[in-house]
């Protein structure tokens, strides 16, 4: 199937204009495995996000927006890593438009660890605008903004393999970020992951996946990425030992529920936590500073990263998004 095949498929699901039995048998042609190819993914997350209803933000500060986000399903069960970064970058003057859900794969997704941080979720539109423009961050809760997704979800959850939709997610981000820091389950989907956001004309993006599948930069072995520029497409490996950053055993960033979670974020950024759960979110956030325009390289990153912690910047900024998202 190439581009314009799948794009008009896709049009046709999300129009509604199949019923069950053939979103089904189209989904399960859909599945996620080496043989996906760019085109596909390409076209159903175009579709995907132009049937989104998209946040209301200024073309000035559109160019701007970041995402940090991961598709998931990486099964290590670690503490929400892509939603403390995000936050820490805000709190050194990137402007993050956070897109995610409630818990699918683990024990607490994005949307539940910011509830229990006590950030405010039910946000229209507007409100959720303005949280962005005045604090420099927001979170998109996924349900608010993708209506056709409540006739596919129930087809999609009666599959028990992995569809296309297993990484649309991360693509379809409603405020039409140009700059994404994205993390996928499996090394195979880095470059077609990449290939197709410069197909959507995404402008600056890394996509990474460990060794080991986890959809971050990881501490316990190295991690395959690609770094989309305005140039192209470049692929390398990070291996933050040569950072001077420890290897630690995966066991080290395991999370919990979203309650442990949000404790575990507060502890970071009140420079309480371990060395393995301040590292990995230093070596990540180094890299969504280079996504961001804001480090020149991994080094400049940390530092970056470091003096968000240090300086209390990260967590005065957490309590500002907590307070501006109550009072909107």
């Amino acid at each position: 199937m190439n581009y314009d095949e799948a794009f008009s498929a896709f049009t046709s699901l999300f129009n509604h204009e199949m019923n069950d039995e053939q979103m089904r048998e189209f989904l399960v042609s859909m599945k996620l495995d080496e043989h996906t190819s760019v085109d596909v993914i390409a076209a159903a997350a175009a579709v995907m996000r132009s049937k989104a209803i998209a946040l209301p933000v200024s073309d000035e500060l559109r160019p701007k927006l970041l995402d940090v986000v991961g598709t998931g399903g990486d099964k290590i069960g670690s503490f929400n890593i892509s939603s403390t970064v995000a936050l820490l970058c805000a709190s050194m003057g990137s402007y993050v438009a956070k897109h995610g859900s409630r818990s699918v794969t683990s024990k607490s997704g994005s949307a539940d660890m910011f509830e229990s941080l006590g950030v405010r979720l039910d946000l229209n539109l507007q409100q959720s605008a303005r949280l962005l423009e005045e604090c420099g961050f927001t979170f998109m809760f996924a349900q608010n903004h993708h209506p056709a997704m409540k006739f596919i979800m129930p087809v999609r959850k009666s599959i028990s393999t992995k569809t296309i939709f297993n990484v649309l997610g991360p693509l379809t981000n409603p405020a039409g970020v140009g700059k994404i820091m994205l993390g996928v389950f499996d090394r195979s989907f880095v470059p077609k992951i990449a290939k197709a956001l410069q197909i959507n004309r995404v402008k600056s993006a890394m996509v990474v996946s460990s060794r080991e599948h986890m959809d971050e930069i990881s501490l316990s072995d190295v991690t395959y990425a690609a770094r989309l520029t305005e140039e192209g497409i470049t692929e390398y490996e990070i291996d933050p030992t040569a950072y001077g950053i420890k290897r630690q055993p995966l066991q080290a960033i395991v999370g919990g529920d979203a309650e442990e979670n949000a404790a575990i974020l507060r502890n970071i950024f009140t420079n309480r936590a371990t060395e393995a759960q301040r590292d990995i979110v230093l070596i990540n956030a180094a890299n969504a500073f280079i996504v961001d325009g804001k480090a020149r390289d991994i080094q400049d990153g940390l530092a970056m990263a470091n003096e968000a912690l240090s300086s209390g910047k990260a967590k005065m900024k957490l309590e500002e998004i907590i307070q501006v998202s109550r009072k909107l």
